[in-house]
């Protein structure tokens, strides 16, 4: 309790102190500078026996090694594992790698591990739900101008960077998961009823998919059965397959700008630059005619729903099968972010 309070306390902290910064949290001194400086007020309040832990070599294997399903163990330092000066340079660093929805995302899923744990409390998964058990591992030494990386990781989380100079070569995979996505029932975790998660993924695809023709569905719903799982959770890297469903020029003008306004829920999870960066790479390898989106499962919320989006330099996935930990069926959300070109800095 003690250290959930200590995690709360330092959030709101973290938050209060950085929304005053508004987007010049971004823009003094670019991005990676932020990332760099971020991490390396990271590891200088961290004592040896802890570094140990936080930082790897560059070159570790343990780079690629990413999930975020329920787990004993992870590589890095938990949250946990940190005093409360600790604690408040990891969100700090949490905090700069990622935009406003992004961070507002994080800390969502981070705290719903309290009510996971008051709905679980009887299940062998119901010990490790706990909103300090996510852990931060640093790949390389964080200074300007060189090659280092970062895993920020837990359940339902998974964000991994790597940069190099003034860019972030690598932003991917970047995974976010909700359980329950709706609160439907009173607890004593704090989490309102009618809290949502994981919304706008959810919602503006299935705002699209019922907004298509016959003849539209018919080349973009590829099963009446939802995929279990997203097909590259937990894989090193994502399969090179050819897209699949309807192009995005057999889409109507209202139809487009829907799928847009998922793709950029994605994008926007990340600071302004590096979402520029995504968006660029859209332009630059085919534009938004080379995206196609595809739907299996029921087309109404309640039923195994699944999704995937994918373009030339990325591959949306989203899952929603599982029912919640109170039972309400197809109310616990998978979604991911992958590089077709290749994840942690990799070229395929």
């Amino acid at each position: 309790m003690i250290l959930r309070r200590l995690f709360l306390t330092v959030l709101c902290t973290s938050v209060l102190c950085l929304s005053q910064l508004g987007h010049s949290f971004y823009k003094t001194g670019g991005v990676t500078e932020t990332m760099t400086r971020a991490a390396s007020s990271f590891v200088s309040a961290l004592n040896d026996e802890q570094k140990t832990k936080a930082q790897l070599p560059i070159d570790s294997p343990l780079i690629s090694d990413w999930q975020i399903i329920p787990k004993e163990t992870r590589k890095g330092l938990q949250l946990n594992e940190m005093n409360e000066v600790q604690r408040q340079a990891a969100i700090g660093l949490l905090r700069s790698v990622l935009s406003d929805i992004g961070y507002r995302k994080s800390t969502q899923i981070m705290h719903m591990e309290n009510l996971l744990k008051e709905l679980e409390v009887n299940k062998k998964n119901g010990a490790i739900r706990d909103s300090t058990r996510y852990y931060f591992t640093l790949f390389g030494t964080p200074e300007l101008g060189k090659k280092w990386g970062l895993s920020i990781e837990g359940h339902h989380m998974s964000l991994n960077f790597l940069i190099e100079g003034d860019r972030v070569i690598s932003s991917t995979p970047q995974a976010f998961a909700a359980n329950p996505a709706i609160v439907r029932s009173e607890n004593k975790a704090g989490v309102a009823v009618g809290t949502r998660m994981l919304r706008i993924e959810e919602t503006v695809a299935f705002e699209l998919v019922q907004s298509l023709s016959e003849s539209q569905r018919v080349i973009a719903v590829l099963s009446e059965k939802a995929t279990k799982e997203m097909r590259t959770l937990g894989v090193p890297q994502p399969t090179h397959e050819a897209p699949v469903g309807i192009p995005f020029s057999k889409l109507s003008a209202l139809q487009q700008d829907q799928l847009k306004t998922l793709v950029n829920e994605y994008i926007n999870a990340t600071p302004d630059d590096v979402a520029e960066d995504r968006r660029q790479a859209i332009m630059s390898a085919g534009g938004w005619d080379a995206i196609h989106f595809s739907w299996e499962g029921a087309l109404e919320p309640g039923i195994g729903h699944s999704y995937r989006v994918q373009g030339t330099t990325f591959l949306i996935e989203f899952v929603n099968t599982q029912p919640d930990a109170a039972g309400n069926l197809a109310n616990h959300v998978h979604c991911l972010w992958r590089d077709i070109r290749g994840d942690f800095g990799v070229k395929l």
